[in-house]
């Protein structure tokens, strides 16, 4: 069951008078003050007498502002938020905004307006296409410096997507779970990462409830079931608390705390239980003056009752990034049952339930605000001056939706200092974090006092250490996609940084290195080179390899680019060396033939290709078609008389076996080199077929050959960029 904020307001018509609805107002505003939001609500109602169907549009401006009343926001945010309606659909334009309001609605009206760039990031994430429009990232950057300069732009745009959401309910059920789903994937984490929790709750159980009706149905029949029984029992737990804090004077109000069914529902997929095993069905929440006061009231509760291990949370002395402050713990309380008891002042309880609108007052046209507004929006004023180093949408949209809507982990220097990153986050990324320079110099890192690889993610609560070098530089390898080195969009941009700002000439060199493997590696032939760099904006096909070499350019997006020049649909294979046959096709395996029926067909033992390279049949005598890599030397080699030989293949779509492949290593022989090798395939979860190591005492270094089985060649990639990485290790190649 959704709990709703009354609708005190939203039965008024475009016939009353605003001074009716004013007087209903919870808050005191000056008389100044009032005159701005009778004059919005005047204005609505004019535009509704010369436009009668308009009159929707004037209940929905009055449910915006029945929300924010909720906030305790200032005039001028709840008289943006009576007219906002009326700008969006085009009844009323700025113009006339600045001249019958003030310049400061207009503003804000056409900042909530420029908040619609946020649905880039849905439509990114539910199509998985890139951006390339330069708009869109034009957009995201203007709304960004406009919620960091005002803030009052997100609660309203957060208040009247929330009104959406309430009013869909009656509608179809398509309508409802498109809002629900722009709603929980971006608005209600976005009220979240401001810590305004009072919309958060209300817009994941909406959400939760057209998305999943039976999961929330569900849940809600059960704490229906049991809601006697467990308010008589919190009513008890009410008084003995009570009773207790006051034989120690402590003043406190201690209520009993609606549990947010979403939140439920959350807990479960999250630790794997059923409902009964939810300690925070029952729970309570206790309110008090000072800080220390907290920690007092948390020793009684648990003098009281036993307190279950693993439940206790002290948010008070490390606050959740979004401001959250309060000590959490979970009890055996009477008759056996669980509870759980939130302990905070009455400040931070305003801080919970308000967020940034906790600490945003304007007072006769002055800006008052607390420190604790500041760290709120630390985030998004880190992310504008990041933004400024990245001429990528995608890139920039990837690194505001890893802030806002992805889960996140929060984790300690050895300072203490919480640091809050990307879920999935490597140590790279927490030294990136920390310092652009202390990221370049990073070689190693503890986590908890013990050495981990630079690609071990991160959990939340742990201790991270990094191991820094005097001098030096990041590696090409930390750039790769498949490499697992890094997570986060900002730091691959400081990467792409020092590689641009190297020397020109090597970035160039690198680059065509770069290209001609992967042109070889993919098979891309006549590739027109000047073609390709006019479509990333270089003058000449040199400065195509020095943005590759440094970085600017992926190349995902240059093969993309490639396969768009030579006409080639992205998820299919280039047709070569391909005969002309009858339109049948068999598969044998994870292979298609083309073109021949029933054959046997099996991998070349002199390249062993694997899915995701682009192969070539050759047919035998006596043992069907044997599959080779279409680079292979056998193949390159093979007669003209024979050519005819060569049919076309591809792989299927599901390629679920997995493909021997041999992995060269070469390395200075040390002490635990192979157990670092193995301890990569264990990661992987690679199994080894074969092992052979070769010992050359004079150069003291080793040639070790290893026979895997991989699935694909993103694997294999990663794989062998991981096994580069391994200290003493030269090169690391795949046996050709």
């Amino acid at each position: 069951m959704v709990k709703v904020a009354s609708n005190q307001f939203t039965e008024f018509s475009h016939q009353d008078d605003p001074r009716d609805w004013l007087a209903r107002l919870p808050m005191d505003y000056s008389e100044k003050q009032q005159g701005i939001i009778t004059n919005a609500f005047s204005l609505a109602q004019k535009v509704v007498v010369e436009n009668e169907e308009a009159e929707q549009i004037f209940k929905q401006g009055l449910v915006i502002a029945d929300i924010l009343v909720q906030l305790s926001v200032d005039a001028d945010t709840l008289a943006t938020a009576i007219i906002f309606p009326f700008y969006q659909e085009e009844y009323i334009d700025l113009d006339t905004l600045t001249s019958v309001l003030t310049k400061d609605i207009a503003h804000l009206c056409k900042g909530v307006s420029a908040m619609e760039s946020i649905r880039a990031i849905q439509q990114k994430q539910q199509d998985a296409k890139p951006l390339n429009d330069s708009q869109h990232i034009d957009n995201l950057r203007r709304m960004l410096l406009a919620m960091v300069d005002d803030v009052r732009l997100v609660l309203i745009k957060l208040a009247e997507r929330l009104s959406v959401l309430r009013e869909v309910k009656n509608d179809s059920e398509a309508v409802r779970r498109l809002v629900a789903t722009e709603v929980k994937d971006i608005y209600a984490p976005l009220a979240n990462r401001l810590g305004v929790g009072q919309l958060k709750w209300e817009m994941e159980d909406l959400s939760f409830r057209y998305l999943q009706p039976a999961n929330y149905k569900k849940i809600a029949k059960s704490l229906d079931e049991r809601r006697v029984d467990r308010e008589r029992f919190v009513a008890r737990v009410l008084d003995k608390l009570t009773s207790e804090l006051e034989k120690v004077h402590i003043k406190a109000d201690v209520m009993g705390r609606a549990k947010h069914i979403f939140s439920i529902w959350k807990k479960m997929q999250r630790k794997g239980v059923g409902f009964e095993e939810i300690y925070d069905v029952r729970a309570v929440r206790i309110l008090v003056e000072h800080e220390p006061q907290c920690y007092a009231a948390l020793g009684i509760v648990h003098s009281l009752w036993k307190h279950i291990p693993k439940e206790f949370d002290d948010y008070i002395a490390t606050p959740k990034e979004n401001g959250y402050r309060s000590l959490h713990t979970a009890v055996v309380g009477p008759e056996g049952k669980t509870l759980e008891v939130q302990i905070r002042t009455q400040a931070m309880h305003q801080e919970s339930e308000l967020g940034v609108a906790a600490h945003w007052r304007y007072k006769e046209g002055r800006q008052a605000q607390q420190s604790g507004f500041e760290a709120k929006i630390a985030w998004l004023r880190q992310l504008i001056e990041w933004q400024e180093e990245v001429a990528d949408a995608n890139q920039f949209l990837e690194e505001f939706r890893s802030e806002v809507v992805e889960d996140r982990i929060y984790v300690f220097t050895p300072q203490g200092k919480v640091i809050d990153l990307p879920l999935g986050a490597t140590p790279l990324d927490f030294a990136y974090h920390v310092h652009t320079d202390i990221g370049h110099r990073c070689r190693g890192a503890k986590v908890n006092g013990r050495i981990v690889p630079l690609t071990q993610a991160l959990n939340t609560g742990e201790q991270i250490e990094v191991l820094t070098s005097k001098s030096g530089g990041p590696s090409r390898d930390w750039l790769s996609p498949h490499s697992g080195y890094i997570r986060s969009s900002r730091a691959r941009s400081k990467i792409h940084q020092w590689f641009r700002h190297q020397d020109k000439d090597k970035n160039a060199a690198a680059g065509r290195t770069i290209l001609e493997k992967d042109l070889q590696r993919y098979g891309f032939e006549n590739v027109d080179l000047d073609k390709l760099s006019k479509r990333f904006n270089y003058h000449a096909v040199d400065d195509l390899y020095a943005g590759i070499g440094a970085g600017d350019i992926g190349m995902t997006q240059v093969l993309n680019s490639i396969r768009s020049l030579l006409d080639i649909p992205r998820t299919s294979q280039q047709k070569v060396a391909a005969r002309p046959q009858t339109k049948k096709s068999t598969s044998s395996d994870d292979i298609h033939v083309q073109g021949v029926g029933n054959l046997l067909t099996k991998i070349a033992g002199c390249c062993k290709p694997v899915p995701g390279e682009r192969i070539i049949g050759y047919i035998t005598q006596g043992r069907g078609v044997v599959i080779h890599r279409q680079d292979c030397s056998y193949v390159l080699s093979v007669d003209n008389d024979k050519a005819d030989r060569l049919i076309e293949v591809n792989w299927g779509e599901d390629t679920d076996d997995v493909y021997d492949v041999d992995i060269k290593i070469r390395a200075y022989d040390r002490k635990g080199l192979l157990r670092d090798i193995t301890t990569v395939f264990a990661n992987e979860k690679v199994s080894v077929e074969s092992f052979n190591t070769n010992l050359n005492k004079k150069l003291q270094t080793t040639d070790i050959t290893a026979t895997v089985n991989i699935e694909n060649t993103e694997k294999l990639y990663r794989v062998i960029a991981h096994l580069s990485q391994i200290q003493n290790v030269i090169e690391v190649q795949r046996k050709q």
